[in-house]
């Protein structure tokens, strides 16, 4: 049971966030939510002061602030992948148990249960640190969507408030996730990979029919991923693992 879940938590996750992109312009009130109070309306607030900074260019904002707290949640980023790491070395004892128990579902569990204890395994300690970096992220995305002054300013050839008319964002945000899950491919089931072309299309679709400042957001997220995947997994090879 613990097994099937674990390979549910990425996709779950991804759908957790791509629930809270729904569209959002309701004005950001610290009285009306904690959830304003506490995590969008610092953030936003965080957004204004970087880019009072850099002379009202809110695309710099946006970069700053993505790097930043990309950087915080970046810990329990290297704590997921040690967990992975871990749950992969104890691939081949598993498989045995598997097929050596593969008539008593009720010993397979119990032995498995046995090894993680012996080597001292959280199977569920992946899940965690994605469950916390969720509420983070959707309320940068919050910040960002909620936050009238970026509309009004405009950053390289785009309006931030208003759709990229060339969809170059669109392209961007599509290619950039395609290139992020390729970089972390070794990590991935099979079944996570066989959405590998399937979520940067649904990418490219919801970056059309957004305001610029969202796709450009997550250009920069992606980005950061792929740069700290390469750093984290390596490079990865034709046969599904990594070099690096």
């Amino acid at each position: 049971m613990t097994r099937r879940l674990l390979k549910y938590i990425p996709l779950v996750s991804v759908l957790l966030l791509l629930a809270g992109c729904s569209p959002a312009n309701a004005p950001i009130d610290p009285n009306n939510s904690m959830w304003d109070k506490y995590a969008v309306g610092p953030l936003a607030n965080t957004l204004d002061w970087f880019a009072s900074l850099f002379g009202g260019q809110y695309g710099l904002s946006i970069l700053v602030v993505t790097i930043i707290i990309r950087l915080i949640i970046l810990p329990l980023t290297l704590k997921q992948y040690k967990s992975s790491k871990r749950m992969q070395e104890l691939q081949p004892e598993l498989q045995k148990m598997k097929e050596k128990y593969k008539d008593d579902a009720k010993k397979q569990q119990e032995e498995t249960m046995k090894l993680f204890q012996k080597e001292g395994v959280n199977p569920l300690a992946g899940c965690l640190p994605v469950l916390v970096q969720m509420p983070i992220l959707i309320a940068l995305y919050n910040a960002i969507m909620r936050n009238h002054h970026i509309g009004e300013h405009s950053f390289l050839w785009m309006q931030l408030g208003t759709k990229d008319p060339y969809y170059i964002l669109p392209i961007l945000a599509a290619l950039t996730t395609f290139l992020q899950q390729k970089m972390m491919s070794s990590q991935m089931n099979p079944q996570m990979q066989s959405l590998m072309f399937i979520f940067p299309i649904l990418i490219f679709v919801m970056a059309m029919n957004f305001a610029s400042a969202l796709p450009l957001y997550w250009v920069y997220s992606n980005l950061f991923t792929i740069v700290q995947s390469y750093f984290i997994y390596g490079v990865p090879n034709k046969k599904g693992g990594s070099k690096k």
